[in-house]
């Protein structure tokens, strides 16, 4: 048995250094499979994206699958890439233990909660107010500046974890905090202000529509006294007033504290975000 990658498509290139493929998978020449790979429009062309990888199921469990992951990857060393990702659906057992066997780990993870129609009132002593102009120019600032950092301790390389906050801010808030479909809320206890969560409005594959969390933090003077809880059902009730029933989010897998939170709150796990350098 040998197993091969052969191009099924044309190299595609695009503006400073994107490149995709698609490959078969050949066994002694023949496709059984197919692989498709790129760099990635998140973190730049230093960083590749295995976005896809099938077997055919009669010539699955020989060790193709990792030979042609193996391949893929090398491809990606040629194109100057130094690190990949995958993205695994939760409920895909063996794309997991695949990716755990081929040096993956969990970056990150995707949640999500379906939402019931009752609200849930605050704490008493807690309010919450949109967040003004001028509050939203300081967090903006500095969240282009710690979403990076919080890449960098995790092993992404500065350049590419700088490209991926600045590019993520700019494509979610174009016009600011008057951008549609995201509301700013910040949570207040006796007029000062605890925190903050940033709600979006998104399309949800397969149809619909969803809210998501992209910001929630409590300031450090204020943390362990359950306002991260009280943000998070305050993003529920905004995601309410759009008539959508579900919330998502994304997590960083060594968050343990909000990972428990969120469980505790009924949100599930939808997708693992893993990566390896290469």
């Amino acid at each position: 048995m040998t197993t091969t990658l052969r191009p099924s498509g044309p190299l595609q290139q695009g503006a400073d250094g994107a490149r995709a493929r698609h490959y078969d998978v050949c066994d002694n020449g023949r496709p059984v499979g197919s692989v498709a790979i790129s760099t990635d429009d998140a973190f730049g062309p230093t960083a590749g994206v295995l976005r896809s990888l099938t077997v055919e199921e009669s010539r699955r469990r020989r060790g193709r699958g990792v030979i042609a992951a193996l391949a893929a990857e090398e491809v990606l060393r040629g194109w100057g890439c130094t690190r990949v990702r995958v993205e695994v659906p939760a409920d895909n057992d063996p794309a997991r233990r695949l990716a755990a066997a081929l040096g993956y780990t969990e970056r990150s993870r995707n949640m999500v909660k379906d939402l019931g129609p009752d609200t849930a009132p605050l704490p008493a002593g807690l309010t919450s107010r949109d967040m003004s102009e001028e509050e939203f120019a300081a967090w903006r600032q500095d969240a282009v500046r710690t979403y990076a950092q919080s890449w960098i301790d995790r092993g992404v390389e500065p350049e590419q974890a700088r490209l991926k906050s600045e590019t993520d801010h700019a494509a979610h808030l174009p016009d600011g905090l008057a951008t549609e479909g995201m509301r700013f809320r910040v949570l207040l206890m006796a007029g000062e202000v605890v925190g903050h969560v940033w709600v979006a409005l998104r399309e949800q594959e397969p149809g619909g529509t969803a809210g998501f969390v992209f910001d929630v933090e409590v300031r450090e003077e204020h943390r362990g006294r359950g306002h991260g809880r009280a943000l998070m059902l305050l993003a529920e009730d905004i995601t309410r007033a759009w008539r959508v029933d579900r919330l998502g989010l994304h997590v960083f897998a060594s968050n343990t504290p909000a990972l428990r939170l969120y469980e505790s709150l009924g949100y599930t796990t939808t997708r693992y975000n893993l990566a390896k350098a290469l």
